[in-house]
């Protein structure tokens, strides 16, 4: 019996140290998160009077669920663009309007989630109101989709304009049915921005900020937007109106993969 307990009490302690040692190495080998570079900020902490709805911290968004990476709804923007749409902000507040951003920095990782999402033909829950006349065969080729995103680079946001005073907005339920996403404005889904002609994130060529067929308010909404921004340095995306670069870019070369968290921030740390 005291052979057996003594052999018991070795294999307990060698287990015990293989265990040890198991998780030394794991906690050794474990890769920390990367972290923003310390001209990135969060854009609350340069203007917080710009609407935020960051819609991939949403489902609410062409995948239908919350984006890779976004931790926090939150804005996150190299300082040079940040103060160039709180100038904006400046500009148009005075006219009884404000910026409302839908998108800004956006992580590797969620481009990535896209593309896994784009060649899964099988999922298309949301194509009634974000690609309804798009076969999803083609959102490669036809640019709605790619392996990079200038919003990697920190310098790009989505954004629209709010008429003032802001309206509240309900959340977007699952599973609630979906109208096409340049619907009459009463129809698509409800949002307080003022009507661009499509709502954020639709994948028609009605999209495209100049196409002809958009007219009257849609159009001089269109470009009060274009025009503000343009004059600030920023530069549109000729295919999205809500899509804009401020220029030129702190990084334009690399494509930065940190979460979207005030823990990315260097204010954080």
């Amino acid at each position: 019996m005291t052979r057996l307990t003594t052999a018991v009490r070795g294999l307990v302690t060698a287990l015990a140290a293989l265990l040890a040692v198991s998780a030394c190495c794991a906690t050794a080998t474990a890769t920390p998160e990367p972290k923003a570079p310390e001209d990135f900020v969060a854009l609350r902490s340069v203007d917080r009077t710009i609407i935020q709805e960051i819609r991939y911290f949403t489902p609410h968004n062409f995948v239908g669920e919350r984006i890779d990476g976004y931790r926090e709804p939150l804005c996150i923007l190299t300082r040079p663009a940040a103060e160039a749409l709180h100038e904006a902000q400046r500009q148009l507040l005075p006219q009884g309007y404000s910026l409302k951003v839908y998108d800004c920095y956006r992580p590797q990782r969620a481009v990535d989630h896209f593309v896994r999402w784009a060649e899964d033909l099988d999922d298309q829950s949301m194509k009634d109101e974000f690609y309804p006349n798009v076969d999803k065969t083609r959102l490669f080729e036809d640019g709605y989709i790619a392996e990079k995103s200038g919003h990697s680079r920190g310098s790009t946001m989505d954004l629209t304009i709010v008429r003032l005073p802001a309206k509240p907005t309900r959340p977007y339920v699952p599973g609630e049915p979906l109208a096409p996403c340049f619907a009459p404005r009463s129809e698509r889904f409800p949002d307080h921005s003022v009507d661009m002609g499509t709502g954020y994130d639709c994948f028609d060529t009605l999209s495209h900020t100049l196409d002809p067929r958009v007219q009257g308010q849609q159009r001089a909404n269109r470009l009060l937007l274009k025009d503000t921004l343009e004059n600030l340095d920023f530069v549109n995306l000729a295919e999205e109106w809500w899509h804009f670069t401020f220029k030129p870019e702190a990084y334009p070369d690399t494509y930065f993969d940190f979460p979207v968290s005030t823990k990315s921030l260097a204010t954080s740390r």
